[in-house]
């Protein structure tokens, strides 16, 4: 797979790194020749360019690339190259890098963006995830199915512990994905009980994320 990434600063290197070691081919774009720095990623292709010029993503070649990673520090900029990527070289998958919580709104498909990532929100729900029991933590939105990745931390006096989760009516548009219980990952079974203190993962629809709230944890969510 071919990649490009607009921002060849510390986060855009480190995608990079990460996504050679995996065996694809990575092209780092960057319009400051201070960041224009190949003995950090020796293994990449680099371009000293402007990410939000036609001329440049052509001299990119953008048309050959199979993922376009808008990881600057700048959201206009993520914005701007993401919606070239898609409208004018028809990349077909890009993923937009969210600076500020204000301007999360702002990476849609309207724009160009396929899925967007938000540091801010992705810290405060790791925060939220390890500290709380018995709320529901979004931990990832996908954009193309309306669908949210969440997690709770089943609490002792939920009325579910030790039944098997056959027993569990969990809401339509709810799929849960893995159990993680002391340090291992379990695969969901309908025959094994769970237990107090059981971290659940669910693909869920964000209707009915209340309604799986309150359905493992009522005590602490009436209603």
């Amino acid at each position: 797979m071919r990649v490009a990434i607009a921002g060849a600063g510390a986060v855009g290197r480190s995608i990079a790194r990460e996504l050679i070691t995996n065996g694809h081919e990575v092209l780092l774009i960057d319009k400051e020749p201070g960041s224009i720095k190949p003995e950090r990623v020796p293994d990449a292709e680099w371009l000293l360019a402007d990410c939000c010029e036609m001329s440049s993503l052509e001299e990119a070649r953008l048309d050959r690339c199979d993922v376009v990673i808008a990881a600057t520090g700048d959201d206009k900029a993520n914005l701007v190259t993401s919606l070239l990527a898609k409208t004018e070289f028809g990349v077909p998958r890009t993923v937009g890098r969210v600076n500020h919580p204000n301007n999360e709104w702002l990476f849609t498909e309207a724009w160009g963006v396929d899925v967007n990532v938000s540091t801010p929100r992705i810290m405060s729900a790791l925060v939220e995830e390890a500290v709380t029991v018995g709320d529901l933590v979004r931990l990832f939105t996908f954009r193309q199915g309306n669908a949210n990745l969440v997690e709770i931390t089943l609490p002792a006096d939920s009325p579910y512990v030790g039944k098997p989760m056959g027993l569990i009516p969990f809401p339509e548009n709810c799929a849960l994905v893995t159990i993680l219980r002391d340090g291992q990952v379990y695969v969901p079974d309908l025959e094994q009980p769970v237990e107090s203190g059981d971290e659940l993962l669910f693909v869920v629809s964000a209707d009915v994320e209340d309604k799986l709230e309150h359905l493992l944890a009522p005590t602490g969510h009436p209603g």
